[in-house]
C-alpha cells in the first residue's frame, strides 16, 4: 500500500478507477433492478460516478487537512490514498450485489397500492445506506496501517476520524444529489430528480427508517 501512494502513477490509478466502475456499478445494477430495468441502468452508472467524484472531493479536502493533522502526505498521495480506499469499497460492494440481487428479489414490488410496497422501499433504502457505509468504513480503516506509518499513531487516528467525517457528509451530499437510485413506487424513473436539491439525505434516512417502524408496529 505504501507503494500506491508513491509519486502519480497512470498504470497505478486506472486499474484502481476500473475496480470503482465495475464494483460500483455492479451494485448500483442490482438496486437499480428493483425499481425496473431501465433504473438499474441509471443506477449503475450513477453510483461510480458519485464514487470517483466523491474520492476527488475528498482528495482535495484531506490534502489539505492531513498536513495539518500531522500527516507526511502531499495532494497527489492523499488522492491516491484516497482512490485505493474508494477502489476496496468498490470491490466490497461488488461482492455484495448478489445479496442485493437476492434481497430484491424477495421484497414486494414497487407497485402503487401493493401490500408493503413502502415499506420494501425503505428496506431498499436502509439495506442501500448500510452496505456502502459499511465497506465506505472498511475501506477507510484498511489505510489506517499506512497513516500509522506515515505519521504514527496519533496523527494516523486524527486523520482516519476526518477521512471518515468528510466522505460521509461530502458522499452522503452527493448522493443525494444524484437520486433516485432505488425509486419509489407511483413515480415515473427518471435519471435524476427534478428538485434535486429539495431536502437532504439525512432526513430521508429517517423518514425511512420511521416507516418502516412504523409498518411492523401492531
Amino acid at each position: 500500500m505504501a507503494g500506491w501512494t508513491t509519486p502519480w502513477n497512470v498504470r497505478l490509478v486506472l486499474p484502481q478507477m476500473l475496480v470503482i466502475a465495475v464494483g460500483a456499478g455492479a451494485f448500483g445494477l442490482a438496486m437499480g433492478s428493483w425499481r425496473a430495468p431501465e433504473q438499474a441502468v441509471w443506477s449503475g452508472i450513477k453510483l461510480p460516478v458519485v464514487l470517483l467524484a466523491t474520492a476527488a472531493g475528498n482528495a482535495l479536502i484531506n490534502g489539505i487537512l492531513a498536513p495539518l493533522l500531522g500527516m507526511n502526505l502531499r495532494l497527489s498521495e492523499s488522492f491516491v490514498a484516497v482512490l485505493t480506499s474508494f477502489a476496496l469499497a468498490a470491490a466490497m460492494l461488488g461482492a455484495f450485489s448478489p445479496l442485493m440481487v437476492f434481497l430484491v428479489c424477495n421484497l414486494p414490488p414497487p407497485t402503487p397500492g401493493a401490500g408493503g410496497a413502502t415499506a420494501a422501499c425503505s428496506v431498499m433504502l436502509l439495506t442501500l445506506v448500510g452496505g456502502i457505509a459499511f465497506a465506505g468504513v472498511a475501506a477507510n480503516v484498511r489505510l489506517f496501517q499506512l497513516l500509522r506509518r506515515l505519521g504514527g499513531e496519533s496523527a494516523a487516528g486524527r486523520t482516519l476520524w476526518s477521512w471518515l467525517t468528510v466522505n460521509l457528509l461530502l458522499g452522503s451530499q452527493l448522493s443525494w444529489i444524484a437520486r433516485p437510485f432505488i425509486g419509489k413506487a407511483g413515480e415515473p424513473v427518471t435519471f435524476v430528480e427534478e428538485h434535486a436539491l429539495r431536502g437532504n439525505f439525512f432526513e430521508e434516512v429517517g423518514c425511512a427508517a420511521r416507516d418502516l417502524w412504523l409498518h411492523f408496529q401492531p
